[in-house]
């Protein structure tokens, strides 16, 4: 990057500003007058306009002084704390977690399958969230070190990833207070006659909901699909649908969404996987993500 002025020259223009006058400046850097002034002369001449006009027996800024100084004060503030910031950098390394997401996941599970490395004092968690296949081809090429998923990675001989499985849940189905009172009669008949939020065929669960419809011989009067959980819990919050989530988040639902439990998606559950390389699965904090046992 190529400036037009030196931070030096800035800097002494800073001093004269805040002791206010060119002498206090020189007797405060102890440096003669004529130095300082010829100095603040060439910030001026650099920046292309007067900072400082004669005011009495003293100087006083000019518009653009006043403007040079607010951003000097800005400069010099970050300034004074790069050393302590150097020193924190050097005093406690961190341990960075690059961390997939697949968009088929519930977000609102997300953080408890995180919890055995949330509470790393020294953690810096980057989460990036995509497709599922997107998110294969980064950890491939050791753009993250981890994927949270729905499902396992596909058998696949050019990509040497390894999918553990993290546990799951049963699904149930949730819905406000008022759609939830209508769908409780007669369900889960009621679900072809109230409004039924879906996650759309991106979603593993998607496939064992549908399957689940033709076990009990109904057809869904579906009112939306949606890609993302957490889009499609505000909005079965917001009375669009009865629509199903796992379980593992009850409580989540309940409290932070003021929704009711409608009644259990018997046989059906949400699964998560951690997918990773085999060189990953070395990574101190992987390893906390990862169940005991053997990876498919």
């Amino acid at each position: 990057m190529s400036l037009s002025f030196s931070y030096r020259h800035l800097y002494y223009f800073w001093v004269v500003a805040k002791e206010g006058g060119v002498s206090k400046a020189a007797e405060r850097l102890g440096m003669a007058v004529q130095t300082i002034s010829a100095q603040v002369r060439e910030l001026e001449r650099a920046l292309g306009a007067s900072l400082l006009r004669p005011a009495g027996r003293g100087l006083t800024l000019t518009d653009a002084g006043q403007a040079a100084l607010k951003q000097a004060e800005l400069i010099f503030q970050l300034g004074e704390q790069l050393p302590m910031a150097v020193r924190d950098a050097a005093s406690a390394p961190r341990l960075r977690l690059a961390v997939g997401i697949s968009n088929g996941l519930p977000k609102l599970a997300v953080r408890r399958l995180l919890l055995p490395v949330t509470h790393e004092p020294h953690l810096r968690l980057l989460c990036h969230e995509d497709r599922f296949e997107s998110l294969l081809g980064d950890l491939a090429l050791h753009r993250l070190d981890v994927v949270l998923a729905d499902r396992p990675a596909p058998a696949n001989r050019n990509l040497k990833v390894y999918s553990h499985a993290m546990g799951n849940s049963a699904v149930a189905w949730y819905a406000s207070q008022e759609l939830a009172s209508l769908a409780s009669l007669d369900f889960p008949d009621s679900l072809a006659r109230v409004p039924v939020l879906l996650p759309t065929q991106h979603a593993a669960l998607r496939g064992r909901l549908d399957a689940w419809f033709d076990r009990h011989g109904i057809k869904p009067h579906v009112a939306g699909e949606f890609e993302d959980s957490a889009l499609l819990a505000t909005f079965g919050a917001g009375g669009l649908g009865v629509f199903p989530a796992a379980e593992l988040v009850h409580d989540k639902l309940t409290a932070r969404y003021a929704l009711q439990r409608v009644g259990a998606c018997d046989g059906v559950e949400e699964q998560f996987f951690a997918i990773a390389t085999e060189k990953k699965v070395a990574h101190p904090l992987v390893k906390r993500l990862l169940p005991a046992g053997p990876a498919s």
